[in-house]
């Protein structure tokens, strides 16, 4: 028997209980806190470190995932696994702009994991804002999924205008907002100092290029919040279910960026792939949002999103390895678009 919850005075149907809440807000806490003491140590990863983390990472939301739809029921189980597959996807998107960025900061190698695990700590905070503000745009506003539909499928639009004109996003530090207003108020040291984020210099306090690169990486994770949140929307009206696939896809992303550091700049095609994914969703929610006024307009089923995800993933995946079959870029070379 499937046990739901209602959000007040709405008819959204959620399996977040205040206690499922609480349990899962403290074990995503007590996650970062552990990542946060194995880095406390700048060190260089081995590959091997990194995929014994990229493992747990997995392991750790496909188990959640097996007890919500024990739980549950196979329609929440669904769902859940369809939506932590597009915000893994996407989040792969994201580790792109973290190597330019890191690359672009020159960023030693024993505090990248660092900064990464800044970067998702912000992540996380930003995604729980625009999944609240989701939720309540759901509740008060008839056409929040035509919304939604509409900056999914511009964001789609965007992705693959850049990946067919070959676009390549650079940064130049000195032109970034981020960087000018923080070296507008304070001043900033040349040269890293380990893991801190300020120092005293001539008796006043300074920013570090760890605070910029990490300012400028909360930065990027705006934008990614803005369709990432949607996208997960389209799959399922539960804040519960979003919340948990935004964080398992997130908590990964440290170890994951060292397991796939190389292969990056092999999936060519990955932007080609996110568009159709993002606008398919985009459709589905659209499709949705008609349903609701017109009984007749017919809806996307869950299991057939998860089919076609899935599909479109291993078709680029397939595509980009054949395309860069033999080449081996420099890793400075290798681009990253910017959503």
């Amino acid at each position: 028997m499937s046990e739901l919850s209602y959000l007040a005075a709405t008819d959204i149907q959620s399996v977040g209980t205040p206690t499922l809440w609480g349990v899962t807000i403290a074990g995503v806490l007590a996650l970062l806190v552990l990542d946060f003491l194995v880095t406390r140590r700048p060190h260089e990863v081995s590959i091997r470190e990194a995929l014994g983390w990229s493992a747990f990472y997995v392991a750790l939301p496909l188990a959640f995932g097996a007890w919500i739809w024990s739980r549950y029921g196979s329609q929440q189980g669904v769902e859940y696994l369809t939506g932590y597959l597009v915000e893994k996807s996407l989040s792969v998107d994201n580790l792109f702009v973290f190597m330019l960025l890191l690359a672009a900061f020159a960023v030693p190698a024993a505090l990248a994991q660092r900064v990464l695990l800044y970067g998702i700590a912000g992540a996380l905070v930003l995604r729980a804002v625009f999944i609240a503000l989701g939720a309540a745009a759901l509740q008060t506003l008839d056409f929040a999924f035509l919304l939604f539909a509409v900056i999914l499928i511009a964001t789609a639009v965007k992705l693959l205008r850049d990946a067919v004109s070959g676009h390549e996003q650079e940064v130049d530090i000195s032109k970034m907002r981020s960087v000018k207003l923080l070296r507008r108020f304070m001043p900033v040291v040349e040269e890293y100092q380990g893991t801190r984020l300020t120092v005293r210099q001539n008796g006043r306090r300074a920013l570090t290029p760890l605070a910029l690169v990490t300012v400028a990486v909360l930065a990027t994770d705006v934008v990614f919040a803005v369709d990432s949140v949607p996208a997960v929307y389209g799959i399922t009206e539960d804040p519960y279910l979003v919340f948990a696939t935004n964080a398992f896809a997130l908590l990964g992303l440290r170890a994951l960026y060292f397991v796939l550091h190389a292969a990056l700049s092999r999936l060519v095609h990955l932007s080609y792939g996110l568009a159709v994914i993002l606008a398919f969703i985009g459709v589905k929610l659209g499709l949705h949002w008609a349903h609701g006024i017109w009984s007749g307009v017919p809806e996307i089923p869950t299991l057939a999103s998860l089919g076609v995800i899935i599909g479109v993933l291993v078709v680029v995946t397939l595509t980009s390895l054949g395309a860069t079959r033999g080449t081996a870029p420099a890793e400075e070379d290798v681009p990253v678009e910017h959503r």
